[in-house]
């Protein structure tokens, strides 16, 4: 117990050129799961899990279809996952998951967000044992012991459960996603849930501040304009 989990969403753009690369970063991401699975969201979970969270980030339903068009014609380019792990400013830990059609180009984007940024990149492995592959799921309530008792009814294999604010935050290993959503559903269908999605999250935070925190905030800001970087986490938290 005791952990903090950031939600770090795609935020709305408020230009269009920012909605843009979030569309595009989405419609990539899905094109590559259809490609490489099967077509139909129903036999295809992971598929499946993207739409919904596409859908839940407001991106266009042609958008989605487009991608998955694309797949469907079988030819294309040709992405290939690549992870790369490091320390940002204020030696805080860092994961960045990309999709590339070009390696070579993709780790020298990163590498440059690092080296320019006060962040040290390092090898596979370097942080990523300290960052746990979880399904988190996070809606509004106070009574977190009612939630597990609801879960493990569904026999779901719970990792945590954390209540702050009334804000419940379920955390579970990354293959019970749909179970745990199943359960929620099934337990509890009058409750929104605000987040699902699947996660690296920290076991332990770095609390950064001062001149780290703007350093930090433009090191971000600079991964993700690399049209490669999909998904950032890390375990930065700022001094209050």
């Amino acid at each position: 117990m005791g952990r903090k989990f950031e939600v770090r969403k795609l935020s709305m753009a408020k230009t269009a050129g920012a909605k843009i690369k979030v569309y595009s970063k989405y419609g990539k991401e899905i094109y590559v799961c259809a490609k490489n699975g099967s077509l139909d969201p129903d036999s295809n979970l992971s598929l499946k899990r993207l739409i919904e969270k596409a859908k839940k980030d407001q991106v266009p339903s042609h958008v989605i279809e487009k991608a998955i068009d694309k797949a469907k014609g079988g030819a294309g380019e040709d992405f290939a996952t690549a992870r790369y792990e490091g320390f940002g400013p204020g030696n805080c830990m860092v994961i960045v998951d990309c999709l590339t059609d070009n390696n070579n180009r993709t780790f020298m984007d990163v590498r440059q967000a690092f080296v320019k940024n006060h962040a040290k990149i390092g090898g596979p492995g370097t942080v990523g044992h300290m960052f746990e592959h979880q399904a988190v799921f996070q809606f509004a309530g106070d009574d977190e012991d009612m939630v597990l008792e609801n879960l493990m009814m569904e026999d779901v294999d719970v990792s945590d459960i954390e209540c702050e604010d009334g804000i419940i935050t379920v955390y579970a290993p990354h293959t019970e996603f749909f179970k745990v959503k199943n359960a929620l559903a099934a337990t509890m269908p009058d409750v929104a849930v605000d987040v699902e999605e699947i996660s690296f999250v920290p076991q332990t935070m770095t609390e950064i501040s001062g001149d780290d925190v703007a350093a930090f905030e433009k090191f971000l800001d600079v991964l993700n304009d690399c049209d490669d970087v999909q998904n950032i986490y890390h375990n930065a938290e700022i001094a209050e």
